[in-house]
């Protein structure tokens, strides 16, 4: 395999017609570090972020409304000649959610988009990376709209600066207070608390998710000298770290009155009070600057930078990454002050990701992908959609905090497989062109492609067949 073929699909999403032969392919890689424009064009089609939380409000207020008729019809004040109150809240709902899934679509769309048209793939991997590490799954109205709005607001922004930056910013996006229920955490012996009205909403109360998860899986790891101890001190810290307008219990007053309807707001009164002791250190701030200053002590721990470190080894050179790799990314997080480009530099030059024989099996996401660059085809989006749910990878649904799994197993099973083959098969039978994969695969393979598949695609008895052949040979469905 030439250093061009392995640019492009183990770093990059997969090559197009003709693009195998790059002229200095590491250098190609690190001009995107600087390249990557985190708002193209893809990406301005997108519904935005005021349109989306607009509908979110509106949608909240009619239940609001539908939610007041129906306690004044049970205390008698309306007669059940004036509509079926439960029927209409049913009917907002499921309206809601349908409207949800639509925005849904449209924020795939995008990001299909980019993927497939952007001139800097690498960095483009390294967003799905980073997004896939803070880990969300859309349901619901609200997430449904607001999901994919963190990668691209939260993720995008951040993907070459500082891991602190992002992990900042992924703290307080929205969809991640909302997924991990942090907008609903209040303090036991917050003020809000203390006046009542906490202990009347049972749903409201300390909730520890979100420091859990950004322990254990956005920067320690599982393994990284924590206790459940820590996780509650962390938790009582980032009270307070919620959502203008979208808790109901928690009154616009709270907050500030720069702060906009439906994005991140600090509410001083539903904040634990006092010092709070973390893994051997007292954090006397107050307010928002106490789980701030804690977010920035985890950015900096050395664990936090081995955990990372793995993460991307096994992304770009194997499900068991070289422990020497391991140890040089570590070092440059470190050294670096977190800086995420510097650990993408040691990938770059890294030996270990540049062997010949394929390093990791494509998920269904990456197999898509590459196959769409590779073809050109219209309605890739429609499609990715369809394809990437058919084979166990909904886009930002992973289903847990914890993200897709990285590894080859989790794909590479005999259902998995057979749902490719035919996946495979229905995309070379609508493909608009009569592609001949026996000059398509040498352009997307190079040196990789094996003799023994050259052969397979050229006793293939139709070009349809040829075509699919080549999408589920090993050497398309690893990188």
């Amino acid at each position: 395999m030439t250093e061009s073929v392995i640019a492009l699909n183990r770093f990059g999403l997969g090559a197009r017609p003709g693009e195998s032969d790059l002229r200095a392919p590491r250098q190609w890689l690190a001009d995107q570090l600087d390249a990557f424009d985190p708002s193209p064009a893809a990406l301005r089609n997108a519904p935005s972020r005021e349109l989306l939380t607009g509908e979110i409000f509106d949608y909240r207020a009619e239940i609001s409304e539908l939610t007041r008729q129906r306690r004044e019809r049970r205390r008698g004040e309306r007669t059940s000649s004036e509509g079926n109150v439960d029927a209409q809240l049913m009917d907002t709902r499921r309206m809601a959610n349908r409207s949800g899934r639509a925005r849904h679509r449209e924020l795939i769309n995008a990001r299909v988009r980019m993927a497939l048209t952007t001139s800097t793939p690498f960095a483009e991997r390294l967003v799905h990376f980073w997004t896939n590490h803070f880990a969300i799954s859309v349901n619901g109205p609200e997430l449904l709209r607001l999901g994919g709005l963190m990668e691209f607001d939260a993720i995008r922004p951040n993907v070459m600066g500082r891991f602190h930056d992002m992990l900042l910013a992924v703290t307080r996006d929205p969809a991640m207070l909302l997924y991990l229920n942090q907008a609903r955490s209040i303090g036991p012996n917050s003020p809000f608390t203390q006046r009542g009205r906490g202990r009347r909403r049972r749903e409201m109360g300390l909730n520890e998710n979100l420091a859990r998860e950004i322990m254990e899986l956005h920067t320690l790891g599982v393994d990284g000298g924590y206790s459940q101890a820590d996780v509650t001190e962390f938790a009582r810290a980032l009270t307070g770290w919620t959502i203008a307008g979208l808790v109901r219990a928690v009154p616009d007053r709270m907050f500030d009155t720069s702060v906009q309807p439906g994005g991140f707001g600090f509410a001083e009164s539903l904040h634990e009070p006092g010092a709070r002791r973390l893994m051997g250190r007292t954090y006397a701030q107050s307010g928002r600057a106490q789980a701030e200053a804690i977010l920035a002590d985890l950015a900096a721990h050395p664990s936090t930078a081995r955990h990372l470190a793995t993460k991307l080894a096994r992304h770009f050179a194997g499900d068991e990454p070289p422990a020497a790799l391991i140890d040089r990314l570590a070092s440059a997080y470190r050294n670096s002050g977190g800086d995420l480009p510097a650990m993408y530099r040691v990938l770059i030059d890294a030996e270990e990701c540049w062997v010949e024989a394929p390093l990791k099996f494509k998920t269904p996401w990456e197999w898509t992908i590459s196959t769409f660059r590779a073809l050109g085809e219209r309605g890739a989006g429609q499609l990715t959609r369809r394809f990437v749910n058919e084979m166990g990878q909904p886009t930002w649904r992973p289903g847990s905090p914890a993200g897709f799994d990285d590894v080859a197993d989790s794909w590479t099973g005999a259902a998995a497989l057979a749902s490719r083959v035919e996946i495979a098969q229905r995309v070379a039978e609508v493909s608009r062109d009569r592609i001949d994969a026996r000059t398509l695969a040498p352009q997307l393979l190079g040196t990789m492609l094996s003799s023994r598949t050259a052969r397979i695609i050229a006793g293939a008895e139709s070009a349809d067949q040829g075509l699919a052949l080549l999408l589920v040979s090993p050497e398309f469905l690893r990188r």
